[in-house]
């Protein structure tokens, strides 16, 4: 029996997780459930799991649980704040840590988990982005496991000859679909409406992801999430967009070799596989059936449709302070897109204005530096906010 705590619980990794968990009673134990403020899922998910703490970083939710969960009888212990995250990310009960805080709010929590040696289920990519040699400091000294969790870094570690290894690998290739603005024309972008940007064509993700999915920016980050987690030089990795997600990602070989691993599009897959791994685990996932879907088609991203993707391409090139600032900036465009404040266009411009201000700053060495240079990059996008919106 394992024991996990699920950071980021009320999300839609944490609920896939969570249902992967439920399938598998002899194998796992929730220990402690994590989220921001969603303290009526949070409530569903502790009388269903009955985990020793719950977790709600806000303190005004955590009060509303805390009295909810005495109404119903429940034992669960309610705790708030982002320390008690980390706590409960670290306590030596836990043997498993699913990392699915969106953003850079999970940072903290999952490099504690990684200190204290657990096994890290990784959804969390920003952390890995803004923080990548801090975060693999962290593994190493706890000597901890890192599993991706990402449909495209969990197809890569599947077709990988072994963990940790390169041998005989020439190239990685990330696939994405391409989002939903794929083939519109381009002078009707500016023009996108938050809702359209969130209805992905094939997956049932966050507000967050699904326009980070639109403007490629998602691939643009986990390009830069797959040269830390494989060790992979910036010029050995590409993208290729396939609409129909079918194949998750590929690993070339020195031979020739290409090695995809294929599925239906449903995050419980990679969680599954994490959770189980070395072994598999039934994941509730239909099998994938190519007759019905006939083909697989294939292109180049379009720079001028996607600039948001060259310039996660550029941060990663540019190494030190780039990737953490381009992830704070993009935070806070998306943000500011999805309350209308400035149009899908202005994404990828704000993104560019803080890149070029504060890419060339030294690359943080430590936790306290990395949350440093987060929030200067976060103050230079919101001034950029409002020439946007002029």
């Amino acid at each position: 029996m394992k024991r996990l705590t699920v950071l980021g619980s009320t999300g839609s990794i944490g609920e896939s997780t969570l249902d992967v968990v439920a399938r598998h009673p002899d194998r796992y134990q929730i220990f402690a459930l994590v989220a921001q403020r969603s303290h009526v899922r949070m409530l569903e998910q502790c009388a269903q799991f009955q985990p020793e703490y719950a977790v709600l970083t806000d303190p005004d939710a955590a009060a509303q649980l805390r009295r909810a969960m005495a109404e119903r009888g429940l034992r669960t212990e309610v705790l708030s704040g982002l320390q008690s995250a980390v706590q409960v990310a670290a306590a030596s009960q836990v043997d498993l840590v699913m990392a699915a805080i969106v953003g850079a709010a999970g940072l903290e929590p999952s490099l504690a988990a990684a200190r204290s040696g657990k096994t890290v289920l990784l959804a969390n990519k920003e952390a890995i982005v803004m923080a990548g040699p801090v975060f693999l400091d962290a593994v190493r000294a706890g000597q901890a496991r890192v599993l991706p969790i990402d449909s495209e870094h969990n197809a890569v570690f599947q077709c990988m000859p072994a963990a940790g290894s390169r041998q005989g690998v020439s190239r990685i290739v990330l696939t994405a679909s391409g989002g939903p603005f794929r083939t519109m024309p381009l002078a009707q972008m500016q023009q996108v409406t938050p809702e359209q940007a969130v209805a992905h064509p094939n997956w049932s993700m966050g507000r967050k992801i699904s326009v980070d999915s639109a403007t490629m920016m998602n691939k643009g980050l986990e390009l830069i999430e797959a040269h830390f987690l494989f060790d992979m030089p910036p010029e050995r990795l590409d993208v290729v967009i396939h609409p129909q997600s079918i194949i998750h990602s590929m690993v070339e070989y020195i031979d020739g070799s290409l090695l995809a691993q294929l599925g239906n599009p449903d995050m419980r897959t990679p969680i599954a596989h994490a959770l189980g791994w070395p072994e598999r685990i039934e994941s509730g996932v239909s099998m994938l059936d190519l007759a019905t879907h006939g083909r697989l088609d294939f292109e180049r991203p379009d720079p001028e449709r996607f600039p948001c993707l060259r310039l996660a391409r550029e941060a990663l090139a540019a190494g030190a302070a780039a990737p953490c600032v381009l992830n704070a900036a993009n935070e806070i465009a998306v943000d500011a897109f999805l309350e209308r404040r400035i149009r899908f266009t202005d994404i990828a411009r704000v993104n560019q204005q803080v890149l070029d201000a504060l890419g060339a700053s030294s690359a943080p060495t430590d936790t306290e530096a990395v949350l440093s240079l987060d929030r200067r990059a976060r103050e230079r996008a919101l001034a950029c906010l409002s020439e946007c919106a002029a």
